[in-house]
């Protein structure tokens, strides 16, 4: 009798330490694959000239070296802000629009575990509408992850919503003008090129506007609750690996 228990409960032990590293590596993946591509602020006012900012996380072991963003046809790219270490190139169409706008890193790119942030200006429609940003993340395997899906695929793109009324759905900028503009209401003159979205729009500065050149293919909250469940998951998949040994001693 005591035998068949030792072995129910050894077995009992083995399946409690698998499952706990099954939902362990689980949940991790899900914590790694919410880290997407994003393009923030996610809404905006119409004609606005607004500071968006391209957020780029590294979601492989090996480092992202070049990231292409299709500017939607609801918006005007005018200028960029540069970032040490990468070079940016443009895409126009016949009429000098630009269509596609690819930073390529010069050095090492950005490693694993590690994200790097693109911000730019760019003018919004004068009408309510929503803008889709589609975004090529390349890793140095020569992999690409194409971000160009629908809300709630694997891989989706960002919206920005230009509505008259956002300024009512998103809170006022804080005092502090110090902090990220990234994520304030309008996010207007973060760089120092882009005026309020009152203010008529100035004359793109050829100084800092990306030139032509070669052709590219077309929240922390939820991360922060993912990581905490996953390190929860994998103590418990260790003190289950632990008991399971103990009882077989």
């Amino acid at each position: 009798m005591n035998i068949a228990i030792q072995s129910v409960k050894s077995r009992f032990s083995r399946f409690a330490a698998s499952a706990g590293l099954i939902a362990a590596g689980a949940l991790l993946f899900a914590g790694m694959a919410s880290a997407h591509v994003t393009v923030k602020p996610s809404v905006s006012q119409p004609n606005a000239w607004e500071t968006y900012t391209l957020k780029v996380p590294v979601e492989k072991n090996i480092p992202t070296t070049k990231v292409a963003l299709k500017i939607p046809k609801e918006v005007v790219f005018k200028q960029y802000e540069p970032v040490p270490d990468w070079k940016v190139a443009t895409e126009k169409d016949s009429s000098g629009k630009v269509t596609t706008v690819t930073w390529s890193a010069e050095k090492d790119g950005i490693q694993a575990g590690q994200y790097q942030r693109f911000s730019f200006v760019a003018q919004n429609a004068n009408q309510n509408t929503e803008a889709a940003w589609d975004a090529f993340q390349y890793y140095s395997d020569g992999s690409i992850v194409e971000w160009t899906g629908d809300e709630g695929s694997n891989n989706p793109h960002s919206i920005t919503k230009i509505t008259t009324e956002a300024a009512s759905e998103v809170p006022a900028p804080a005092a502090d003008s110090g902090h990220d503009s990234a994520g304030t209401a309008a996010g207007h003159a973060s760089t120092g090129t882009a005026q309020d979205s009152t203010s008529p729009a100035p004359t793109p500065n050829p100084a800092t506007e990306a030139a032509p050149a070669a052709t590219a293919p077309a929240s922390s909250a939820t991360q922060t609750t993912a990581l905490v469940l996953s390190m929860i998951a994998v103590v418990l998949g260790a003190t289950a690996v632990g008991i399971a040994l103990k009882r077989r001693k």
